[in-house]
């Protein structure tokens, strides 16, 4: 009985493991106030939507099969399968480099300058560790853009070269298209430019263009899905040529980027104009 009724008092007391867990939250939390119990936190919309945004973005894998299953044309699953495995991988490889360059923008590194000419670069000791930085950035900027783009664009041409019809009333581009044509374009014109591909890029949408000369010949035109993504392509080479017209004459991005394709990274525009002037 005097077993029981000690249980009894430590249940209802909480113990002492309890009474000492409860002074432990109190000493390192405080108190909490009858304003601040009573206070309703707002909603966070912007915290949600992007939290919810790149949920779906990061879960690429996913959108990317849907659109080969989509395809009009039976495709090879072998070739399906190296694509999706060989982009997941070079995504990954991108996604881990990009991390640590945009936590390097928090220490002064700068986007518009070489790795050896970076300041916060040129000051690391022992000197071994620029070589190091260097490799990430090979690994980021060129093996992970060429493993991830080169499957993506791979992709998306084979599902174009499904997207014709014998019928020219099919040939149209339905309304909630047309709204969609501008975010679309906007989004390869990122990708043209902050991943440097515009090579893979122009070779691409040469080759869809090729593609449609030779299927007017057999009387095939576009259909709606064509459309929209030839549409797609076509702005965002426009949007391209504005982009390095207007960064003609620019001689710091000019030295970033030399040679006879000139197409400057939207980065290092924003770290040589936008930050630098804050």
């Amino acid at each position: 009985m005097e077993a029981t009724r000690r249980r009894q008092h430590l249940g209802a007391t909480g113990g002492p493991g309890a009474q000492l867990g409860a002074s432990f939250l109190q000493a390192r939390h405080g108190s909490v106030s009858a304003d601040e119990a009573a206070r309703t936190a707002p909603f966070h919309l912007d915290l949600w939507f992007y939290f919810t945004l790149q949920n779906w973005v990061l879960d690429f894998g996913r959108p990317i099969a849907m659109l080969i299953e989509r395809s009009p044309r039976t495709l090879p699953r072998s070739i399906t399968y190296v694509s999706i495995i060989i982009f997941i991988m070079g995504a990954s490889i991108h996604l881990v480099g990009d991390s640590v360059n945009h936590r390097l923008l928090f220490s002064g590194y700068q986007h518009h300058l070489s790795v050896r000419e970076n300041p916060i670069i040129k000051n690391l000791k022992p000197e071994t560790l620029i070589d190091s930085f260097e490799l990430l950035y090979y690994y980021d900027e060129y093996l992970g853009h060429c493993m991830w783009y080169i499957p993506f664009f791979l992709i998306l041409f084979m599902y174009f070269s499904g997207c014709f019809t014998a019928s020219k009333a099919e040939s149209l581009i339905p309304g909630p298209a047309l709204l969609l044509v501008a975010p679309s374009g906007l989004y390869y014109w990122y990708l043209v430019t902050e991943g440097q591909i515009f090579i893979l890029f122009i070779f691409t949408f040469f080759a869809m263009l090729a593609l449609v000369l030779h299927q007017k010949r057999k009387r095939l035109f576009l259909d709606s899905n064509g459309l929209f993504l030839f549409s797609s392509f076509a702005l965002t080479l426009l949007l391209v040529a504005l982009w390095v017209a207007w960064l003609w004459n620019d001689p710091v991005l000019r030295k970033k980027y030399p040679g006879v394709i000139y197409v400057p990274e939207p980065w290092a525009f924003y770290t040589l104009h936008v930050s630098s002037r804050h």
